[in-house]
């Protein structure tokens, strides 16, 4: 897979991932935190199939 997200959309990525995911330990406690899993695995990995789809690519090389 190869990188398609820039250093800045990643790490938005993780700290939106990190904040939703906190939502099922903390707070209201809901099940929907666990969406926080997908920005949050796309960030880490720096690869975001909806951008290939899109022909969208932030990564500068």
């Amino acid at each position: 897979m190869p990188c398609n997200e820039g250093k800045t959309d990643r790490t938005l990525r993780v700290i939106a991932g990190l904040i939703l995911l906190s939502l099922v330990f903390v707070g209201p406690q809901t099940p929907w935190g666990w969406v926080g899993l997908v920005p949050l695995l796309t960030g880490v990995f720096g690869f975001c199939p909806a951008y290939t789809l899109l022909g969208i690519n932030t990564c500068k090389r």
